[in-house]
């Protein structure tokens, strides 16, 4: 079917996934950085319905959702280790964890920038670290002992909750606050140091200081 490219954006914790599993199963792409700000031709013929990153081209074919994606690289390259369980309930509760991490966390945690008062601030704060506590247990749960989700190895919630542990780290500095306690959390201290210190995904997760500084403009206050 062709070459094997990723159109990405370095910021997004989103564009990082399919990198992150490619890089996993060992498969060669070509990686296409999109300036947002001014979309391309090819993005939004390969995803005109969402116009948003990441999007896998596998030959002519387009493969758009940063989760769908991890799905079909795993169901289409079953050499080398097996993003989703192999197990029908473990392979649907790990599709829980993952729409959770999208819908509830990351909305939570972006909430903490977004907020304009300290009401506000304080109430993202409360949710991110509720449900800190609940990918804490879910991390036993999912892994069965394991140090990833996925068990000994990187599985699909690692990949898509640790895609966004560079916001969690520039948000930590930013708002001044602690969300991975060695205290309260120290199955994810652990984890979140083990994740990002991994060959797959060392080189793709963005540094911290250069997200904040996109953070700033991203979330900057009106005046």
């Amino acid at each position: 079917m062709g070459e094997l490219k990723v159109i990405g954006a370095w910021a997004s914790p989103f564009a990082i996934r399919p990198r992150i599993a490619l890089t996993l199963k060992s498969i060669e792409y070509e990686y296409i950085e999109e300036n947002l700000r001014a979309k391309s031709d090819l993005l939004l013929k390969s995803n005109p319905v969402h116009k948003k990153v990441p999007v896998l081209l596998h030959g002519d074919r387009p493969i758009c959702e940063s989760l769908v994606i991890l799905q079909y690289i795993d169901e289409q390259w079953t050499t080398g280790p097996s993003i989703l369980p192999s197990d029908p309930y473990d392979r649907a509760i790990a599709r829980f964890w993952a729409a959770y991490v999208d819908d509830k966390f990351f909305p939570a945690l972006a909430g903490i920038l977004k907020a304009q008062n300290e009401e506000a601030k304080a109430e993202a704060l409360g949710q991110v670290k509720a449900g800190l506590e609940l990918l804490e247990k879910a991390l036993k749960d999912c892994g069965k002992e394991g140090v990833f989700y996925g068990g000994e190895g990187i599985g699909y919630v690692d990949i898509a909750f640790g895609s966004y542990l560079g916001w969690v780290r520039a948000v930590e500095s930013m708002g001044e606050v602690k969300l991975l306690d060695e205290d309260k959390t120290p199955g994810l201290v652990g984890w979140a140091e083990r994740f990002c210190s991994h060959e797959a995904v060392k080189d793709v997760m963005p540094e911290t200081e250069k997200l904040i500084e996109f953070a700033k403009k991203l979330f900057s206050k009106p005046t």
